[in-house]
């Protein structure tokens, strides 16, 4: 029975190794690593009970793990609903069969993934691949949530002539785009029809330890609401600490808790309640500007 829930995601990143190279994305400067089946079934068993769903996903593609239904299939034994996020260029008939998998909560696809890697190629094809997966979807699993993901710049500079992927996209699932209003701060999702969805964000910049620093004040939800846990096993608080600056332990001979309660991730944890960011990385980050407003809440009290 699943009663202590702790986190709202855990992100497990089972591969590290993506099959593009997307601008927005760093580069891996970890030794490429694949988890092996039985490496996730050790880690999942330590974390299925604290969180509410599990996102394969921290740096690499997903669909490029070679048992990736095998992952899912421990993850549905488990009763843990997962999270994914893919490019969708690996689409192919045997993995759209495994992304309707029972396992799976929710698909994302990054539409900006596309023309980041191919810029001036059509996307008909790839986004017809899309299409039938949605439609598939629909047909045998009209209860999982789809997103179809774009930066909310690229819309809103693009909104009176649209980039061909918007065209392709629109065309695809019959929607307008003068009746999507994009407004991040406040709504990031434009429902097309029943659990299919535009999801917008805006772009960020992956913190770094030689970068300017920003403020010694703010809050995260890491170590709160989500950590993540790099292909190796280390855990890091945050899906943006790509390199393991942040590095708490490793779960393949650590306990979650001892992790979690070591003085580094209580100082951390602390210093977020208390609206301080106490590690450089985190002094460095602009992601954090994003909850400002619960930082000024927790200054408050």
């Amino acid at each position: 029975m699943r009663t202590a829930i702790r986190f709202k995601r855990i992100n497990i990143e089972i591969s590290n190794i993506c099959n593009l190279k997307c601008s927005f994305c760093p580069e891996v400067e970890r030794s490429q690593k694949v988890m092996s089946v039985s490496e996730f079934e050790s880690l999942l068993g330590k974390v299925a009970h604290v969180t509410e769903e599990v996102v394969p996903h921290l740096l690499g593609e997903p669909l490029n793990h070679p048992h990736i239904k095998e992952l899912l299939d421990i993850a549905h034994k488990k009763n843990v609903r997962v999270n994914l996020t893919t490019n969708g260029v690996l689409l192919s008939e045997q993995r759209m069969a495994v992304l309707l998998h029972p396992a799976l909560r929710q698909v994302n696809i990054s539409l900006q993934s596309f023309t980041d890697n191919f810029k001036g190629a059509s996307p008909q094809t790839y986004m017809a691949k899309i299409s039938r997966f949605v439609a598939q979807a629909e047909r045998e699993r009209p209860d999982l949530y789809i997103n179809l993901r774009f930066w909310d710049n690229d819309v809103i500079v693009n909104s009176l002539n649209p980039s061909d992927i918007m065209v392709s996209c629109s065309e695809a699932f019959q929607f307008s785009w003068s009746d999507v209003k994009v407004d991040v701060r406040r709504k990031k999702n434009f429902k097309i029809r029943d659990r299919l969805y535009l999801h917008f964000d805006s772009r960020f910049i992956w913190p770094r330890l030689d970068s300017e620093k920003l403020s010694e004040k703010g809050f995260c939800h890491g170590l709160s609401g989500h950590v993540g846990i790099h292909a190796d096993g280390t855990v890091v608080p945050c899906c943006l600490d790509d390199k393991g600056v942040l590095a708490l332990g490793n779960l393949h001979t650590q306990s979650l808790d001892s992790i979690l309660g070591s003085p580094r991730a209580q100082n951390m944890l602390e210093g977020f309640e208390k609206g301080e960011l106490r590690e450089d990385l985190c002094q460095k980050c602009d992601y954090v500007k994003r909850f400002s407003r619960h930082a000024k809440s927790q200054k408050k009290r």
